[in-house]
């Protein structure tokens, strides 16, 4: 592949770094807190395909002749192809299948943070689940809690709200699992995405896939809702 082709390759794949980092794509990729590293990172191949430009340029005229023109075979262009895909077919979030198949990640936090005196909480998935194993719900007892997350069902069709937590990037994404009881929906179909309201209970199970601890969340009503702009939790350490 000569030079321009090179710098053309460059441009591309630095214009859709820059495009997932603009908008809302890199988060089917990588964290949140990653996106200025992307932005970055779409800037410098962005800057390297006009050096290249330029330097193909400068060298031309001092080149001494023409020379006898190289065709570049032209499958290589075919290296453009997962830059479109990536651009035009964002791969869906993983769900309920990787829930099923990957035990729990809840790890001892390294600390709580202060939550408000009054009024109902709203806290994820990973949050409410750490404070109510290891700080066995010490701050939540009584008080109306609202949680968002996904639907998995375990091999007994037992109910969890599910959300992957991620380090870095979707690869080494995991899933935090609460047990649902009280008045649980009925029908409940995986990968559905609900906000459930209800209260702290002391009742606990353990995963099936690897026996980590799953604290129960006790229902008082649930509603269907979109799946948010981000699916994925960073790791939560308090």
């Amino acid at each position: 592949m000569n030079h321009q082709a090179q710098a053309a390759l460059l441009f591309l794949l630095g214009a859709t770094v820059l495009h997932a980092g603009l908008t809302d794509l890199h988060l089917r990729y990588v964290k949140s807190g990653l996106r200025p590293l992307l932005l970055l990172s779409g800037a410098v191949l962005i800057a390297a395909a006009a050096a290249t430009v330029w330097y193909e340029w400068r060298r031309r005229p001092h080149s001494g002749h023409s020379g006898e023109a190289h065709r570049e075979p032209r499958i290589s262009w075919l290296l453009t192809l997962p830059l479109f895909a990536l651009i035009l077919v964002a791969p869906p979030a993983l769900g309920s299948y990787s829930a099923n198949h990957t035990g729990t990640a809840l790890t001892k936090p390294l600390g709580y943070p202060a939550l408000p005196d009054e009024g109902p909480l709203r806290l994820g998935v990973g949050e409410y689940a750490a404070r109510a194993v290891y700080d066995h719900g010490r701050h939540l007892r009584g008080r109306p809690i609202s949680i968002t997350g996904f639907v998995a069902l375990d091999g007994t069709g037992a109910p969890y709200l599910v959300r992957m937590s991620l380090n870095c990037c979707a690869a080494d994404a995991q899933p935090v699992k609460i047990a649902l009881t009280g008045e649980v929906p009925p029908v409940l179909q995986p990968d559905t995405w609900l906000e459930i309201t209800g209260t702290y209970t002391p009742r606990r199970t353990k995963d099936p896939v690897n026996d980590g601890p799953v604290p129960y969340f006790r229902i008082t009503a649930a509603k269907p809702v979109p799946a948010p702009s981000d699916p994925y939790d960073d790791a939560w350490n308090g």
